[in-house]
C-alpha cells in the first residue's frame, strides 16, 4: 500500500502515469499468439488457435429455421411497445426507463396479420384525460422485423466455424483460459484479443483511444481478419457490447452469440459521479483498494483460490490511466433497447447469481427484449463466472453451440425465452468433456 502511495505521489509530481501497459516480448507465437496492428502504432495481442483435427465438411443443410415477425414502436416518453406478429401474437408494453412499467399508461394497439390470434388486451371503460392523451400520442419511431434464420449445430470438426471471445474492462484474453483449452481440444478454431491497454496489447496515452467507438472498430477489424462462414461471439461484461455491435453489423456472418453478465439493453453512458473520474495519480494510489473491491464484488467467494485466479489470468491488471479512460469512454447512445431488439441472432445469456456488478434484473430485461434469447442463471457464480465455474460454463456454451431447432418446428414466439436444451436434438455424448 505504501509503495503504491509513493508511486502515485510521483505520478502527481511528474504528471505521468507510472503504470503503463506496453506490448511484451514473447516467445509464445508458436502457441497461437499473434500481434495484429489494427492501426499504425495500435497493436493488439490475439490468441488464435487452429487445432489439429480431421476436418469434416458441413453437410448441405442440417437443422431447422426460426421465423420471426414483430413490430417495435417507440414513443417520445421512452416507452417501447412490441407486437409479436404471427400465429401466436402477443403484445407487451415495456418501458425504456429502468425497465419499469408505467401503470397509468394505456396504449391501444391493433394487431394485424395475426390470423387466429387472441384479441388485444381490454381497455378499461373509464379513462382519465391523461390516459387518452397517451393513447393518442404519435410514435417517435417504428421498426418492423420480419426474418427467417436457418440455425444448425456448429461442431468443432466444421472448418467454417470460429469462436470469438471478448473480455471486459480490466480483463485480458487470459481470463478465457479454461474456455480456450476446452473448445480447442474439441476441434474448434478460437480467437480472443486483448483490448487496447489490456494484457500485452499496446496502451496509447490518449483518452480517445479507449472510447467505445475506438475499441469497437478494433474488434471489427479483428472480426473481419479471422471470421469464417459461421461465427459465434462470446462476450463478458463490457465485452458483450462489442459482440452486440458485431452481431448487429454482420447478422449474416454471426451465427449465435453468448452474453456473460453483460447487463441490460440500455445505451452506454459514463457515470458523472464515479470514483473513476478522479485524477489518474489518485486512482493509482487507490489501486490496492480497487483490486480488493473487484475481488470482493467479482467472485462469490474471496479466498486464496480466487486471488490466484486473478493473478494467473492477468485480470484487473491495467494502468490507472487506461482504467480511467475506459470507464469514461463508455458512451454509446445508439445501443438502446430498440438496437438490441433488432438483433436476429440466437443469444444465450449467462448470469452469475452472486454478481454485484450486474443485477439479475438487467439480464432478465435483456432476455425479454431480445428477439431470440434465453437466460441461464448459475447459482455458484458471480461476475467472473467463467473463471469460478469453468466446467458448468463450458458445458452450457457447448450445448448452445450444438443446439439447433427441429425441422418443421412452429415459428418462435419472439420476445421471450425460446430454447430448451433438455429437449434439443443432440445427444449428451456430443458435449462430453475432452
Amino acid at each position: 500500500m505504501l509503495t503504491s502511495f509513493m508511486e502515485g505521489l510521483l505520478c502527481c509530481l511528474t504528471s505521468k502515469s507510472s503504470n503503463i501497459v506496453v506490448p511484451v516480448e514473447t516467445s509464445e507465437l508458436a502457441d497461437g499468439y499473434e500481434f495484429v496492428e489494427v492501426k499504425p502504432g495500435r497493436v493488439l495481442r490475439v490468441r488464435h488457435i487452429i487445432p489439429d483435427r480431421q476436418v469434416v465438411e458441413e453437410p448441405t443443410w442440417q437443422g431447422g429455421s426460426i421465423s420471426c415477425k414483430r413490430k417495435i414502436t417507440v414513443y417520445r416518453n421512452g416507452q417501447l411497445f412490441i407486437e409479436n406478429l404471427g400465429d401466436r401474437a402477443s403484445a407487451e408494453l415495456k418501458n425504456c426507463e429502468n425497465g419499469e412499467t408505467d401503470p397509468n399508461s394505456i396504449v391501444e394497439v391493433e394487431l394485424t396479420d395475426c390470423g387466429n390470434s387472441s384479441p388485444p388486451a381490454s381497455i378499461p371503460e373509464t379513462r382519465s384525460k391523461s390516459q387518452l392523451r397517451k393513447r393518442r400520442r404519435k410514435p417517435k419511431r417504428t421498426v418492423v422485423i420480419d426474418c427467417e434464420r436457418k440455425i444448425s449445430a456448429c461442431k468443432g470438426t466444421h472448418a467454417d466455424v470460429a469462436l470469438f471471445f471478448i473480455h471486459g474492462v480490466g480483463g485480458s484474453l487470459d481470463i478465457w483460459g479454461s474456455q480456450l483449452d476446452y473448445f480447442s481440444k474439441l476441434g474448434y478454431e478460437v480467437i480472443t484479443p486483448d483490448l487496447a491497454g489490456h494484457g500485452a496489447s499496446s496502451a496509447p496515452q490518449i483518452a480517445a483511444a479507449y472510447t467505445f467507438y475506438a475499441l469497437a472498430e478494433d474488434m471489427r477489424l479483428i472480426f473481419k481478419r479471422y471470421a469464417r462462414k459461421r461465427n459465434i461471439l462470446i462476450g463478458h461484461s463490457y465485452g458483450v457490447s462489442f459482440c452486440t455491435f458485431l452481431a448487429h453489423e454482420y447478422p449474416e456472418q454471426v451465427h449465435k452469440m453468448v452474453m456473460i453478465n453483460g447487463g441490460g439493453p440500455t445505451a452506454l453512458e459514463p457515470s458523472l459521479c464515479s470514483i473513476f473520474n478522479l485524477p489518474t495519480c489518485v486512482l493509482h494510489c487507490l489501486s490496492p483498494l480497487l483490486a480488493w473491491s473487484f475481488l470482493k464484488a467479482g467472485f462469490a467467494q474471496q479466498g486464496a483460490k480466487e486471488k490466484q485466479l486473478l493473478k494467473d489470468n492477468n485480470a484487473f491488471n491495467v494502468s490507472s490511466f487506461v482504467l480511467r479512460a475506459m470507464m469514461s469512454g463508455q458512451y454509446w447512445p445508439e445501443g438502446d433497447e430498440v438496437y438490441h431488439a433488432e438483433i436476429t441472432v440466437p443469444i444465450l445469456l449467462v448470469h452469475g447469481m452472486h454478481d454485484k456488478f450486474v443485477p439479475i434484473e438487467e439480464d432478465q430485461r435483456m432476455a425479454e427484449i431480445l428477439l431470440m434469447g434465453f437466460l441461464k442463471v448459475l447459482e455458484d457464480g458471480s461476475h467472473m463466472v467463467m473463471m469460478e465455474c469453468p466446467e458448468a460454463v463450458n458445458t452450457l456454451l457447448h450445448e448452445f453451440i450444438l443446439w439447433q431447432p427441429e425441422e418443421g418446428a412452429p415459428p418462435v414466439d419472439a420476445g421471450g425465452p425460446f430454447l430448451s436444451f433438455l429437449s434439443s436434438t443432440y445427444s449428451r455424448e456430443d458435449v462430453a468433456v475432452p
